[in-house]
């Protein structure tokens, strides 16, 4: 568990500083397939106007060049409900995100992605993907935008209506069997193991284990 720890302080302390984004925005262009930059870091803690509302508290949010907001949660022990925990946390950042006033069109982009140190039910993928899609019951055909609908989502960057639906992936450390076949397999190698293979190529990789090696160290040497 030592192992893991030592990651989350570094995602939380480390990845805070804007010279070390290109951690996180290695791990997450490897993970979305896609290149992703980070505009900002966001407050990672909503605010409650009223005593009784629930505080929303998760480790990373992020905002990219997109507008997209990412929610980053390492989280070390079980809950039982935790399915509820990220469904709430989605939900918190798709309301805080809009103002009075401005369209539903304004909502932005939630993606949720959590690092897990147990095993989350029953399953033997180590990474799973979870979206809003709309299918008939009857012909269980996938509901798809109208050629209007394509035109007008465009400057959004969203082709289907589960993109404008929080996306959550779920990684679940102990069912990485250590097999390397993606740039992501490297990043999940590296988030198990705290070491990097020769030859590991993944965006940011490198960067990330200097930054991990340094933690090793003394305070003295640090």
């Amino acid at each position: 568990m030592n192992k893991l720890v030592r990651f989350d302080w570094a995602i939380k302390n480390i990845l805070r500083q804007k010279a070390n984004f290109g951690i996180l925005e290695g791990f997450l262009s490897e993970l979305l397939k896609e290149s992703i930059h980070i505009q900002s870091l966001l407050e990672s803690e909503s605010n409650s106007e009223q005593e009784t509302v629930k505080f929303n508290r998760v480790d990373l949010l992020v905002e990219t060049q997109k507008k997209q907001k990412v929610i980053i949660e390492i989280q070390t022990v079980s809950e039982w409900d935790y399915w509820h925990r990220i469904l709430f946390g989605t939900s918190k950042v798709v309301t805080e995100y809009i103002e009075k006033g401005q369209p539903y069109s304004a909502i932005p982009k939630v993606i949720s992605v959590s690092i897990l140190l147990f095993n989350l039910d029953q399953g033997s993928d180590y990474l799973y993907k979870g979206e809003t899609e709309f299918k008939g019951l009857q012909t269980q055909e996938s509901l798809t935008f109208s050629e209007s609908d394509k035109k007008a989502y465009l400057n959004f960057d969203y082709h289907r209506p589960q993109d404008i639906y929080p996306t959550y992936y779920l990684i679940q450390l102990k069912r990485f069997k250590n097999i390397i076949q993606t740039g992501f397999d490297e990043w999940i190698y590296l988030l198990k193991n705290e070491m990097v293979q020769e030859g590991f190529k993944a965006k940011g990789i490198e960067l990330a284990k200097k930054r991990l090696d340094m933690l090793k160290l003394s305070e003295k040497d640090r």
